[in-house]
């Protein structure tokens, strides 16, 4: 099922802003692929025998994940596809390199993931935000189905609302450590939590019932 949900996103570039440390740097996008949505209760639970959410529904995003549990599932769902471990974990530590030239599953980067929500387009939000999200306003306390709202441009669904999203990338080392990125806003948050722009960070073993994941391949 998974091969199935993974689609072409083109090569490109995006500025990228952090309103925290006033900072914009200019990203270049390789083409690669993605999935079209958010990873599933059924697949997670498929591939790793257990299912931690607390919003249960086997269509709806899995949640309380942490990146370290997105981690290990990307490399879980390389080796049931018959694919090279993405990730070198060092258990003893938990510490995570890149295998370099693996062709399996990872997590997106902080710039493709920004890239592929705004799928060209210079605004914030891809379109009505009742139309592409499940938030604050129309959620009802809770997670959805995946792939219920309007998909970007990119054919990309719930990138905004429903779950955050973690990212690959370290926050800034320097003052967060070893805090990843999470991105997207998520069914709690208003409209104005659910931007392409928006940007969180949290210790990589945090793990909250609206913050799940989606994965790539290189």
């Amino acid at each position: 099922m998974i091969k199935d949900w993974m689609t072409s996103i083109p090569k490109g570039e995006i500025c990228l802003r952090d309103d925290r440390k006033k900072t914009t740097w200019n990203a270049t996008i390789e083409p690669f692929l993605m999935s079209k949505y958010l990873i599933t209760q059924e697949i997670y639970s498929e591939v790793m025998l257990t299912n931690p959410s607390i919003s249960r529904g086997i269509q709806k995003p899995v949640e309380n994940v942490s990146w370290f549990d997105a981690i290990k599932f990307c490399n879980a769902l390389s080796e049931s596809s018959g694919l090279n471990k993405y990730y070198h974990v060092n258990v003893e530590n938990e510490s995570v390199e890149i295998i370099q030239g693996a062709n399996g599953y990872r997590l997106p980067t902080d710039a493709e993931w920004e890239y592929s929500c705004r799928a060209l387009s210079e605004s914030v939000q891809y379109g009505v935000i009742e139309d592409i999200a499940w938030y604050e306003r129309n959620a009802n306390g809770t997670t959805h189905e995946v792939g219920l709202k309007q998909s970007n441009e990119f054919g990309l669904f719930d990138m905004l609302g429903n779950v955050w999203e973690w990212c690959w990338d370290l926050y800034d080392p320097d003052v967060y450590g070893s805090y990843r990125i999470f991105r997207g806003g998520g069914w709690s948050d208003d409209s104005r939590g659910c931007l392409a722009s928006n940007r969180r960070r949290s210790h990589p073993t945090y793990a909250i019932d609206d913050l799940g994941f989606r994965v790539a391949r290189s």
